[in-house]
């Protein structure tokens, strides 16, 4: 009987376990489906996107004209932001846009990266757009909203996270955009800074209230094109040390004209360490075969739009210090901020910073800012750079410093503790990211002087006077304060100014300064150093003091052994 009773509790309980298996069974296959039928609930919309009316203002990424009767209006409404309010507010929140990606069949973008099928299915991914405290809430939904999520697979996306810098006079981003945002179908939330401390420390404390494994930062001014997050996502998960950027596409601040970027340049510096963007050097193409949608290594990075793993980007070291925004950047690509600290940290602390070429967001480039920053914009850009010069570049900080002597009286702080952390994490030096990274860098690694450069008949010196590519190098009174006085005579035998080197093309002139080529021919130069003379070697000529034509530019003459051909070498430098 006892027996009976065991082999009745047996029974029962093994019934319980299967009872709860099969239940268990059936919760998981219906949550499996869960993902698909999300996608599957949200392909109308992406139809929708693709296959809206294209006859529009501003569709398909056209410019909108604004008739001769309202230009007046234009222009008062263009000094708030900088940019076209009146062409922004008549383009469809949902504007489409044309496909830039690089075809190739099979092996081009499209093949790789098809608008189907989810990505990182395992994983949940979340983004974070930090929205610039001087535009309107509605341009700047227009981007977080319909562009970043109307454009891409919406479950890739856990939510929007708009970060608010606190400035004054943005009213309208308080009551008016928490209304707003209330009544969207997506799930976005809006962070405030307490007060104004800067973009990156902005982007930094949405980063923390972030929950995903990787963050993608956008300015609130960019517009995304179709697929541009997948191959950002893929390539992270592919190396999660890896900070990656997409192609950055032209919008334009007077038209709203969308205009492709090319995948054939990268972002550099020069000596000024100014941001610049450069033609995709030869090693790079032969390191990618050829490929072009394979992702572009970058010495450094605009920092409007990038993705990072959050782990990566919580490491120590991986941000350090408050940076202003981009002033501006033109449609041939030139912009006049500082370079960011963190593709520095990026390299020198194991870390790597690519493009890819497969994802593509829009950036309205304007031409001046909307705000101020305090003590002046010049102070806090002069600051940040010389604490990145400080931390990060170490002996090669002269170069910045003689070029821009200014920056030598800006108190900086105290960077102690980060070039502490630094050798903590055993960063590699500056020396090593010029070999390895940034081998086609402005700044040579080898050069024989770094100064002036006096003639010794009149003693005056040559100036580039604030020139521009394809002009005349000038010869001015010597004034020891560095700036354009600074050539560096290198030991591949090139005059340099900053990113420009002297070149003679025919006898006797004119000497210009053009973009240094590394090809030797019409930009190399012999100096000796008993004679005292600049022998151009292709022409045979030496460089000169000034004819009475012009006292304002030197001269390519038959070379002698007078005074008026005979230079001084002077290293320059600067107490910091």
């Amino acid at each position: 009987m006892r027996s009976f009773g065991c082999c009745r509790v047996v029974l029962a309980t093994s019934l319980l376990w299967l009872l709860l298996d099969a239940f268990l069974l059936l919760f998981l296959s219906d949550c499996n489906k869960c993902d698909e039928k999300r996608e599957r609930s949200l392909l109308p919309a992406l139809r929708a996107v693709i296959s809206r009316n294209q006859e529009g203002l501003g569709e398909m990424g056209k410019a909108v004209l604004i008739p001769k009767e309202e230009q007046e209006k234009m222009k008062e409404l263009f000094k708030i932001n900088q940019f076209n309010l009146l062409a922004s507010d008549r383009i469809a929140l949902n504007r489409s846009l044309p496909d830039v990606r690089l075809d190739g069949g099979g092996s081009g973008c499209l093949g790789k990266f098809p608008l189907s099928g989810k990505i990182l299915p395992s994983d949940p991914w979340y983004r974070t757009g930090a929205l610039d405290w001087n535009f309107r809430w509605e341009q700047s939904l227009l981007f977080l909203k319909f562009s970043p999520q109307g454009r891409e697979s919406w479950f890739v996306l856990g939510y929007s996270l708009l970060i608010h810098l606190s400035c004054t006079g943005t009213q309208f981003l308080k009551a008016p955009l928490e209304n707003y945002v209330k009544n969207l179908d997506v799930s976005i939330k809006i962070l405030r800074m307490e007060q104004r401390s800067g973009l990156i420390r902005a982007r930094l404390r949405g980063a923390a209230a972030s929950k995903g494994q990787v963050i993608t930062f956008l300015d609130a001014h960019c517009e995304c094109t179709l697929g541009w997050l997948e191959p950002l996502l893929a390539r992270i998960k592919e190396d999660r040390k890896t900070v990656v950027c997409p192609i950055i596409d032209v919008i334009s601040d007077d038209t709203f004209e969308y205009m492709a970027g090319s995948d054939m340049t990268y972002g550099g510096f020069n000596w000024k360490l100014n941001f610049r963007w450069y033609p995709v050097p030869q090693r790079e193409m032969d390191r990618r075969k050829g490929d072009r949608t394979l992702p572009v290594r970058e010495a450094v990075a605009a920092p409007g739009s990038l993705a990072v793993s959050k782990a990566r980007l919580e490491k120590p070291g991986m941000v350090g210090g408050q940076l202003p925004p981009c002033r501006s950047r033109g449609v041939w690509g030139r912009c006049c901020s500082t370079i960011p600290t963190f593709p520095l940290q990026i390299w020198q602390c194991g870390g790597s910073l690519e493009i890819v070429t497969c994802s593509h967001v829009g950036h309205v480039f304007r031409k001046a800012t909307p705000y101020t920053f305090p003590g002046g914009t010049g102070h806090v850009i002069n600051k940040n750079n010389r604490r990145l010069a400080e931390v990060w570049m170490d002996e090669f900080k002269d170069f910045f410093y003689i070029i821009s002597p200014g920056v030598v009286r800006v108190d900086y702080g105290d960077v102690s503790a980060r070039k502490a952390l630094r050798e903590r994490l055993r960063c590699k030096p500056f020396s090593w990211y010029l070999e390895n990274v940034y081998p086609d860098s402005q700044i040579p690694r080898r050069y024989y002087s770094l100064g002036e450069i006096r003639n010794v008949e009149t003693n005056q010196c040559l100036d580039n006077m604030g020139r521009k590519e394809n002009e005349k190098v000038g010869f001015f009174n010597c004034h020891g304060m560095g700036g354009n006085q600074v050539f560096s005579y290198t030991a591949d035998k090139e005059i340099r100014t900053d990113d420009l080197c002297l070149d003679v093309a025919r006898l006797n002139g004119p000497v210009l300064m053009l973009k240094c080529h590394h090809l030797r021919g019409n930009q190399l130069w012999e100096y000796d150093a008993e004679k005292l003379t600049l022998r151009h070697l292709n022409s045979n000529q030496c460089l000169a003091e000034p004819s009475d034509e012009d006292r304002l530019v030197p001269t390519m003459r038959e070379c002698g052994s007078g005074r008026s051909q005979q230079w001084l070498l002077r290293n320059m430098t600067l107490g910091a």
